[in-house]
């Protein structure tokens, strides 16, 4: 007799469908027989500068110890992110990516009674994770394009166990200042996880934008969640981290898997942390990036949700489909989010300028009407 065996897994997880990444341009090569390195990506928010220098040396140096398992502690890198941040080790839970630890985070707090609140239009692995351990989720909708912090606060219940607030968002790249996340902060009760998404905050820029990791000391009950995948540069070693109180790290690293980080990224993350000099032209060529794809989307007529991120959201209307498969015939790859409720945005990361002027080249292809070039690629 067969088995169904989608009816043997858990509730939360029957239900869901896989994350989509952004399309890799391996797979967009086969698929249209194009040459890889004629091929644009501009679809998973990566650092276009390609790996620091530190961290391409700091993995040469490490290759040796392949054959060994990974510090399953990080005690190098907890080190040098406490330095870095004026924390303690014993406030750090390190992760495979951020997603990693959001995962942690949402096993660790919330069950089947309990309730999570996120935004819409929020980062998807909010509601995944929310599902998959069976947890109600609460989507409060958007504000233009952001979060609604008031109306977040007061969706709180006495089931409420989490609360996800991503600053600056992905993927409509909003962003709130530092007063705004205080007051809000401000109105969770103790009991209620509030968990601080900043897998951006380093292309901010400012002492109007809030530092989670500074707001720690006045609301104990706040997790500050970062990535090295972003501005750092290390997508492809997924590092990501939380910081909180020992309290709360000590249950999150109860569950936080072993060996979660391998030794290649632990030794290119605490070599990275040293070079600001990467980090400057790494937030340089991306206020260039954002400036010369809002001009472009300006001449073109097309609106855009102005953003905080490496990557920016624009509004092509009704054809979002159709001008992002004539992009992928162009060799050109952005990141379509129907998924996310937005059918008629399309988001593309922030390249080297080159890579921006293909794709707005591609772009304004695209947008011809049909008949006129838009499919004659």
């Amino acid at each position: 007799m067969a088995i169904d065996y989608q009816s043997l897994a858990v509730k939360g997880v029957q239900a869901l469908s896989p994350y989509q990444p952004g399309k890799p341009i391996e797979e967009l090569a086969r698929e249209l027989g194009l040459n890889p390195a004629d091929i644009v990506k501009l679809a998973s928010n990566e650092n276009p500068l390609g790996p620091s220098d530190k961290a391409l040396a700091a993995v040469r140096e490490a290759l040796p110890e392949l054959c060994l398992y990974p510090d399953g502690n990080g005690f190098d890198l907890k080190q040098a992110l406490a330095a870095r941040f004026g924390v303690g080790m014993d406030q750090i839970t390190l992760g495979n990516g951020s997603n990693d630890v959001l995962e942690v985070i949402a096993r660790c707090f919330a069950d089947r009674d309990s309730e999570v609140v996120f935004s819409q239009y929020a980062f998807a692995v909010y509601p995944l994770v929310t599902q998959a351990i069976g947890a109600k989720g609460i989507s409060v909708p958007a504000k233009a394009w952001g979060h609604d912090l008031d109306a977040m606060a007061a969706a709180v219940t006495d089931r409420t166990r989490l609360i996800f607030v991503a600053n600056p968002n992905n993927p409509t790249g909003t962003v709130h200042e530092a007063e705004a996340i205080e007051a809000f902060l401000e109105k969770i009760p103790a009991n209620v996880l509030v968990v601080l998404d900043e897998a951006y905050c380093e292309y901010l820029q400012g002492d109007q934008y809030p530092d989670g990791v500074k707001l720690l000391s006045r609301f104990p009950n706040l997790i500050v969640c970062r990535t090295f995948s972003k501005a750092w540069g290390l997508a492809a070693l997924r590092v990501g981290y939380s910081i909180c109180s020992a309290a709360i790290a000590d249950i999150l690293n109860r569950v936080r898997q072993p060996f979660n980080v391998d030794t290649l990224a632990l030794a290119a993350a605490t070599a990275v942390l040293g070079d600001d000099q990467y980090l400057e032209r790494s937030r340089e060529v991306n206020a260039a990036g954002l400036k010369q794809l809002e001009q472009a989307f300006d001449r073109l007529g097309l609106g855009y949700i102005p953003s905080a991120g490496n990557f920016i959201a624009v509004d092509v209307g009704g054809r979002a489909q159709d001008i992002y498969q004539s992009l992928l015939a162009q060799g050109v790859i952005v990141r379509p989010v129907a998924g996310y409720g937005m059918p008629n945005h399309l988001r593309v990361s922030v390249g080297l300028q080159a890579d921006n002027d293909r794709f707005i080249d591609a772009l304004e292809h695209a947008l011809q009407p049909p008949g006129q070039g838009a499919a004659d690629v």
